[in-house]
């Protein structure tokens, strides 16, 4: 596992934006048990792409498993907005079903 994170932290010196490394990195960090880590490189990702939908879905898996439930909800939801402008129906889905898992 460090092997890939040394990989992708390589990869981002030369692309720090790339909203798809900052993704991989912060799973690669969730499996480690290191929400805070993957918590900076996904707010990082919404700050520099609010339409990278696959944000949406983990962040708001992290809130919930870090107790911030109605952070989690306006992630579902705001990840939900975004997808539905983009026809992105499947992760649209996903997000809704997050939301109404936690809801409901």
């Amino acid at each position: 596992m460090e092997d890939r994170i040394n990989k992708l932290k390589s990869l981002l010196q030369r692309s720090p934006n790339d909203c798809f490394l900052n993704h991989a990195l912060a799973l690669e960090y969730i499996k480690l048990g290191d929400d805070e880590q993957a918590r900076g490189l996904f707010e990082h990702n919404l700050a520099i792409d609010k339409g990278y939908i696959a944000t949406y879905y983990h962040y708001g898996k992290l809130l919930e498993r870090s107790g911030e439930e109605q952070k989690a909800i306006n992630m579902y939801e705001a990840g939900m907005g975004k997808s539905k402008e983009e026809g992105d129906m499947h992760t649209f889905n996903e997000l809704r079903s997050a939301l109404e898992e936690l809801t409901f």
